[in-house]
């Protein structure tokens, strides 16, 4: 199956990818490898997954907010492939960092929504390294923030 058909298969709806709101860019490309930005916790009606993990949240709500972080990022790698899934080799890597509580120990299964999602989306090819950290804040608030990097064919 293509990328496309097994975003069609799991029933992924990719958001419309965002523009930065600081002093960076989105994604950017260098030789094969592709960069993306970190992809914040956005729902699907374009609200912010809020909250601390440990406190206001749990891990499911987590795991969630990390699926929508990973759809993000499909999207931007998308459109920096000029909407041609294809031109993706594999996921090197992503970093996940999770909005949570001093005594919070179970960001690795909060970005795990990340990590089953990629490679629902590209199979064996998103088979990724990965960091998964605590943070004591992320922008806005967020719950979740994941970037990756990707290889080109």
């Amino acid at each position: 199956m293509t990328f496309e058909e097994n975003i069609k298969k799991e029933n992924f709806n990719l958001p419309s990818p965002s523009a930065p709101v600081g002093s960076y860019v989105a994604t950017k490309i260098i030789g094969k490898l592709l960069y993306i930005s970190g992809q914040i916790s956005i729902d699907e009606s374009g609200n912010l997954i809020k909250g601390k993990l440990g406190k206001e949240l749990n891990t499911e709500d987590g795991y969630k907010a990390a699926i929508r972080c990973a759809l993000n990022i499909t999207s931007q790698a998308k459109k920096a492939c000029n909407n041609d899934l294809s031109k993706i080799k594999s996921c090197v890597k992503l970093t996940g960092f999770v909005n949570s509580t001093d005594h919070y120990t179970e960001q690795p299964k909060v970005i795990n929504g990340a990590s089953d999602t990629i490679v629902k989306i590209f199979g064996d090819e998103g088979m990724h390294t990965r960091a998964a950290v605590s943070s004591n804040s992320l922008p806005l608030g967020v719950a979740v923030e994941v970037d990756a990097i990707f290889e080109l064919n």
